[in-house]
């Protein structure tokens, strides 16, 4: 994973993440409904390593878990800390890189990795690393949870664009699409993240960002967990999970 074009990606997208979602609090209530009953009943201590502005971990603090948020991104950690705070709910944030985790081992039940921030990670080394990382924080038992694209079926048919999102806010319409570039090896590709904002008069304001994914299918994610230490791993469909992604459980082993 490049660092800093991460971190410069999601810096200069953490300001208008929320733009994606027609309903941004709908979504944030949803979301924590639908991992909530996969973590199961609490308080349970939740660490949300790929946090971004908070779109799961303040759901899921607003449910009575205590979560700690950290994200690559200081700019995104630190708006879910204020989000939170304004809907109510204690979420205390760390900027940090998921392959070094800023945290005591055994420190928590659960570790959450979700919306596709696993795939920024370009390499085995990279994936193993914060793989054991997350491993090393959770308690014996502990369930990790991560969710991805489908990847299985994105790599079949290689899409050149994701759908466009649409949401509206006082501002106006604000339209969300991206561009996709597959590499040589047909599991990596480079993402253009266009947001067109309502500009002056009937103009618009067009803001692009790139960054690279690695597209993991099902098997190649569960050998990685598997050889960090976790058992008993699971895929839920977003038929059955209520999720919007293919979300993975596992449990670290004792």
């Amino acid at each position: 994973m490049a660092d800093s074009s991460t971190r410069d990606f999601y810096d200069s997208l953490a300001p208008d993440y929320h733009r994606i979602f027609a309903d941004w609090d709908a979504s944030i209530a949803r979301q924590a409904s639908s991992l909530g009953a996969l973590v199961g009943p609490g308080p349970h201590r939740v660490l949300d390593c790929s946090c971004g502005i908070g779109t799961q971990a303040i759901g899921l603090a607003l449910a009575g878990h205590q979560v700690v948020g950290s994200d690559l991104s200081p700019v995104a950690a630190t708006r879910a800390a204020a989000e939170a705070a304004a809907r109510g709910a204690r979420l205390p944030t760390a900027a940090a890189d998921m392959r070094r985790l800023p945290f005591v081992s055994s420190a928590f039940d659960v570790v959450v990795c979700a919306d596709n921030s696993l795939a920024h990670l370009l390499t085995d080394r990279d994936v193993t690393a914060a793989l054991a990382d997350m491993r090393r924080v959770l308690r014996d038992g502990g369930l990790l949870l991560l969710t991805l694209r489908d990847y299985d079926e994105l790599r079949r048919t290689r899409p050149g664009a994701a759908p466009p999102q649409v949401s509206e806010d006082s501002d106006g319409r604000v339209i969300t699409f991206q561009l996709w570039h597959w590499h040589q090896d047909g599991e990596r590709y480079d993402q253009e993240y266009f947001q067109l904002m309502p500009g002056d008069g009937d103009d618009w304001d067009v803001r692009v960002r790139r960054t690279t994914s690695w597209a993991l299918t099902r098997a190649q994610l569960t050998e990685f967990v598997t050889a960090a230490g976790f058992v008993d791993a699971r895929w839920h469909d977003p038929v059955s999970s209520g999720f919007y992604q293919p979300v993975l459980t596992a449990r670290a082993a004792g």
